[in-house]
């Protein structure tokens, strides 16, 4: 009979269908680096602390680097029989090495092996996503710096609203991605306690030393709690609401390159190695590298409603439920990744049309706002200057002229504070030039705001540097 590592207490085998169901070994399997590694740090443990001895403790330490070397080698065939990845590891170490490898799980149980190997994978995804991210920041400051001169129209509603800057725009999502930067940042410090040694849920009666484990592995300290410790995934919760919020960012970002790209807007041309064409109609050159990642959004949002759902009714502690905490997070990790490692060579390749941007502020009244800030400042009420300025709109509009064709007697029959001077005031680059206060579209501004982000791009390409 195939008996299990916990089987003891069973005179039957598992029904195969069961089996098969119940084993988590093909999605968990790529945590056997964290899981290896989790177990030398206990290993280490329970020799220091006198409770195996420091030869058995060499043995298996030995044993997982041969286990961890095969299986990076591919050398390794995991088994569905043995359920998961820490069962299956602890079965291979037995299996080299003998009765040294059955005393590794002294002290432990799966609960807490399973919630110390997802923190420690997750604390290396967010690394690498910080990666991504500081890349794709960079990349938006650079592409920003060559556009603080290129005027586009900002919108609201999708409708033409004030003249700014393309960089001003770009600046937008580096500070969104930079929250993003600091969500995840918040989530490693969080998740960033050692969970090792509470065992199933009440800890354990060995004299373990759970700060050595916790230091080994680079944890600020052991877990509070060994009930809190094994049973939450809050963790995981924070580390998928941020990604969710990421890529919401970045399908807002896709969805205006969509738009830009088209021939309606015009903005910009996506580099061929980012688009693609039709079966049908040969003059397609679609976005689709764009459109598909705003499409792999709502993976990313269903990855967080799963876990979220999985944990809103789970007793204290572990309850097999939890099982289903990862492939929500590995996808989340894969769909995260593979969007950032497409959209940032995708940014960095296109092209802006800057004249097609100038060419389109002449239509939409996008000056209004400044004929009214005019008129107040000649010391109208604001009010008044709004409605002022909406019935000379209304009045260009049913005569084809834009607000600066209008000649000043036509101006002058709504207000007589209108001279001269207006022109100038309502003038395109004249009127993003003027809004020249903190965060505002003007050069200077944007200028500003430049220098700002380059010092935090610098701090933290230091501190990745010291990674």
């Amino acid at each position: 009979m195939d008996k299990k590592l916990w089987g003891g207490r069973f005179a039957a085998t598992t029904d195969k269908l069961a089996e098969d169901f119940h084993s988590s070994i093909r999605f968990d399997q790529r945590m056997y680096k964290e899981d290896i590694l989790g177990s030398i740090a206990h290993a280490r443990m329970l020799a220091a602390c006198g409770i195996i001895s420091a030869a058995d403790a060499a043995a298996i330490v030995q044993g997982l680097e041969e286990i961890r070397a095969e299986i990076a080698a591919g050398a390794v065939q995991f088994d569905v029989a043995a359920e998961d990845i820490h069962m299956n590891i602890e079965q291979l170490l037995t299996a080299k090495i003998g009765e040294a490898g059955k005393k590794l799980h002294t002290a432990r149980s799966r609960n807490d092996q399973v919630a110390l190997d997802i923190r420690l994978y997750l604390r290396g995804e967010i690394a690498a996503v910080h990666e991504l991210l500081r890349r794709l920041i960079h990349a938006l400051a650079d592409l920003a710096e060559a556009h603080t001169l290129t005027v586009m129209p900002g919108y609201t509603h999708l409708q033409k609203a004030q003249p700014i800057s393309f960089a001003h725009h770009l600046l937008a999502y580096a500070e969104m991605f930079r929250r993003d930067y600091g969500r995840l940042l918040d989530a490693a410090v969080r998740m960033n306690e050692s969970p090792l040694g509470c065992g199933a849920l009440a800890g354990t009666g060995f004299p373990i030393d759970r700060a050595q484990t916790a230091a080994a592995l680079g944890f600020d300290c052991p877990t509070r709690n060994s009930l809190d410790g094994v049973s939450d995934r809050d963790f995981a919760l924070e580390f998928l609401s941020a990604a969710a919020i990421l890529m919401m960012h970045l399908s807002r970002f896709c969805e205006e390159i969509v738009l830009w790209s088209s021939y309606e807007f015009g903005f910009i041309t996506l580099d061929d190695a980012y688009s693609t064409g039709s079966s049908i109609m040969p003059q397609k050159k679609n976005p689709d590298m764009a459109e598909l990642i705003r499409g792999k959004t709502g993976r990313v949002y269903g990855d967080l409603m799963a876990l979220l759902t999985v944990m809103k009714g789970l007793p204290l502690a572990y309850n097999k439920d939890m099982q289903e905490d990862k492939e929500p997070v590995f996808d989340a990790v894969d769909t995260l990744k593979g969007c950032l490692i497409v959209f940032i060579p995708m940014l960095q390749t296109l092209h802006v049309r800057a004249e097609r941007m100038q060419d389109d502020l002449s239509a939409g009244f996008i000056n209004a706002t400044d004929m009214a800030d005019y008129l107040v400042g000649k010391g109208l009420p604001f009010r008044e200057a709004h409605a002022v300025a909406g019935t000379l709109v209304r009045r260009a509009e049913q005569a084809g002229k834009t607000l600066e064709e209008l000649p000043l007697d036509e101006l002058r029959k709504e207000s007589p504070l209108f001279a001269e001077d207006i022109y100038a005031a309502i003038s395109l680059i004249g009127c993003m030039k003027k809004r020249s206060s903190i965060g505002g579209p003007a050069p200077q501004a944007v200028e500003a705001e430049l220098v700002e982000l380059r010092h935090w791009l610098a701090a933290v390409d230091a501190a990745s540097e010291q990674q």
